[in-house]
């Protein structure tokens, strides 16, 4: 197997085999944030848009897509994911949302893409819901902050200021 693990000695595209590995906890965080222009951040900070509550409407978006990673990532195995959160807090002095999502399963591979993918669907969620406000909102710095457990060990992300 080359550099890349989904791909075999050919270059083709290959589901990682994960038949003989044990369950174990694994657990990833990652977050995002989704900077706002004035009007964006004022209309949130008010609760006056049409829409409803934008973040709990996105905080519940990206949960769902948590649970769905393996129909949008093609290679992503299914996994039994034991638990979620996820949650979108404004931030005034950056004029932004923070989003985090921390997923936790006992199976044989990995959830950072799931905690990934729940962050990035909520950060969607809030640009659709919001768009009609202004289309100058800016999805950024999406990441893995943690990850625990599995054969490749603890991963913690490095601070950024």
């Amino acid at each position: 197997m080359g550099v890349f693990s989904h791909l075999d000695g050919s270059g083709r595209a290959v589901m990682v085999d994960v038949g003989n590995k044990p369950k174990t906890v694994r657990e990833a965080e990652a977050e995002g944030i989704v900077s706002l222009p004035e009007k964006v951040l004022e209309a949130l900070k008010q609760g006056k848009t049409s829409k409803g509550d934008v973040m709990k409407v996105a905080e519940v978006a990206g949960i769902m897509a948590s649970k769905r990673t393996p129909e949008l990532i093609p290679l992503c195995h299914n996994v039994q994911i034991n638990h979620v959160s996820l949650s979108c807090e404004l931030a005034e002095m950056d004029s932004a949302v923070r989003i985090n999502c921390v997923v936790r399963s006992t199976d044989v591979t990995g959830v950072e893409m799931e905690a990934l993918t729940g962050v990035s669907v909520a950060a969607l969620t809030l640009y659709d819901m919001c768009k009609g406000i202004d289309k100058g909102i800016i999805i950024e710095k999406i990441r893995l902050l943690r990850k625990s457990g599995g054969k490749s060990g603890d991963y913690k992300a490095e601070e950024r200021n």
